[in-house]
């Protein structure tokens, strides 16, 4: 299934564990829990999902109904209990994660909401839209706190950093911007040379760099204090989709990311090598999610093949 090129001395491959096929269309999202007991998805059929990973075949834990068109991103809150959804109906909703209960519908985007992502403390959520803008909201109230005019093209992902007291977004402008959260001031703007659309963006474990996908097949490393670019990985597809990408840290320090050739890709963090293909998902690999504390990766695929898979290394 796993085909590994380059292989470092002590990279042991990740294998196929979980194929889940419940979403009836292209799946948009995973993310593991941060207690990573639960997996959520969500998919153009207009549903998330959870599963239990403590089940030996990470059975369906609950399914969230009531957006009217398809989630293109979803989000657990850090105590795991609620679970965020960005529709292109045009609303963020917040749902109950152990009943399935919808709690309440975030309104005021004028377009497509597609990312959206809690802060650490889970009090605040920003959510990014085709409409242009960045959207801070309280959770508690589902009140409206900001309205960034962040961008000149669709947002494409939002992420805080590890304090939250950051925002970083991204947009097919070409663009990512640095906002304080509390104040919605912009205090960077990261341009690349060539400004490719971005496709995807977030913050470092630590807080220090930020992971950039942009359309032209390159996954970049910045560091975002000075503005200056460290590492370039490529070898995967991505021209056409947002395809999310993020670290793994539980083995070793790597970056994964999907790609529109079907496979979910690992480099070696610093030397910037493929150490794995994951073969196996029959259409482009929009979303991937690494377990917080165990080597364990979700990935999710378009709608040729519609699943979610979770890929496991072997135990000692």
């Amino acid at each position: 299934m796993a085909s590994t090129t380059e292989k470092s001395e002590s990279f042991k491959p990740y294998k196929l564990k979980h194929n889940l096929t419940g979403h009836k269309h292209d799946v948009s999202g995973v993310k593991f829990s941060d207690d990573g007991h639960l997996l959520a998805s969500c998919s153009a059929d207009k549903t998330a999902r959870t599963y239990s990973l403590s089940s030996p075949d990470a059975a369906t834990h609950n399914e969230f109904h009531g957006h009217e068109s398809g989630i293109s991103d979803l989000a657990f809150s850090s105590d795991g209990r609620l679970l965020a959804t960005a529709s292109d109906d045009r609303t963020v909703r917040l749902w109950d994660v152990s009943t399935g209960a919808l709690i309440k519908t975030l309104t005021g985007h004028t377009n497509y909401v597609f990312c959206v992502s809690f802060n650490p403390q889970s009090n605040m959520l920003a959510s990014g839209s085709f409409d242009e803008t960045v959207r801070i909201w309280d959770v508690k109230s589902g009140k409206c706190l900001k309205v960034l005019p962040a961008h000149s093209d669709p947002v494409t992902a939002v992420n805080f950093n590890l304090d939250g007291s950051l925002i970083v977004s991204s947009s097919y402008d070409g663009l990512c911007r640095i906002w304080d959260s509390s104040t919605g001031h912009c205090m960077k703007t990261l341009i690349d040379d060539e400004h490719p659309p971005v496709s995807f963006v977030k913050f470092s474990p630590n807080g220090k760099f930020i992971l950039v996908g942009t359309l032209d097949n390159n996954l970049r490393l910045w560091n975002f204090s000075t503005g200056t670019f460290l590492k370039t990985y490529t070898g995967h597809a991505n021209s056409k989709y947002c395809i999310s990408s993020t670290f793994s840290v539980t083995n070793g320090k790597y970056i994964v990311s999907g790609s529109e050739d079907n496979c979910v890709y690992l480099w070696e963090l610093q030397s910037r090598k493929i150490v794995q293909k994951l073969e196996g998902h029959t259409d482009a690999v929009l979303s991937v999610s690494c377990h917080p504390t165990e080597n364990m990766i979700a990935s999710g695929a378009l709608g040729n093949d519609s699943t979610v898979k979770i890929w496991t290394q072997d135990e000692d």
